[in-house]
């Protein structure tokens, strides 16, 4: 399977809705949950330094991360991170986290931060893997964090 990846366009709003809701469904095992507010995605596509990395196959968005900066607490937070079943274990999140460190490094900022949910024990294991450390337990989540 190839992979593009690239920064998210306001027309992948509706396909970034619809893994927001698979990862939630995948997470907490129910499909009772609810999508983004009506208007949440707009702010990465308003060009200023939040936005979302994309990986597409066959023109069709399979995964997304979004990315925000906090230059004030000097660090970038990543907000969400989904990958559709089928293409799940493939090297997607690895390689939209490493899109995301390049992104920090080359805004200078020092340190990516995000949270996991403690049920979501594969993700957990992924972030270790690629360097982030475990930095706070917040009770259902663990806040993760890596400094470069």
């Amino acid at each position: 399977m190839q992979f593009f990846y690239r920064k998210a366009e306001a027309s992948d709003k509706g396909r970034i809705e619809e893994l927001f809701w698979e990862m939630l469904r995948t997470i907490y095992h129910t499909d009772d949950v609810q999508g983004y507010e009506e208007t949440y995605l707009d702010k990465y596509f308003a060009g200023n330094e939040d936005h979302i990395y994309v990986a597409v196959q066959e023109k069709e968005v399979v995964a997304y991360l979004s990315v925000e900066v906090y230059r004030e607490d000097a660090y970038i937070y990543l907000d969400d991170l989904s990958v559709t079943g089928r293409c799940r274990d493939k090297g997607i999140g690895t390689k939209l986290i490493g899109m995301a460190e390049d992104y920090a490094k080359e805004t200078g900022i020092k340190a990516i931060v995000f949270h996991v949910e403690k049920t979501n024990t594969g993700a957990h294991q992924l972030y270790k893997r690629l360097g982030y450390r475990d930095d706070e337990d917040q009770g259902s989540r663990i806040r993760m964090v890596r400094e470069f």
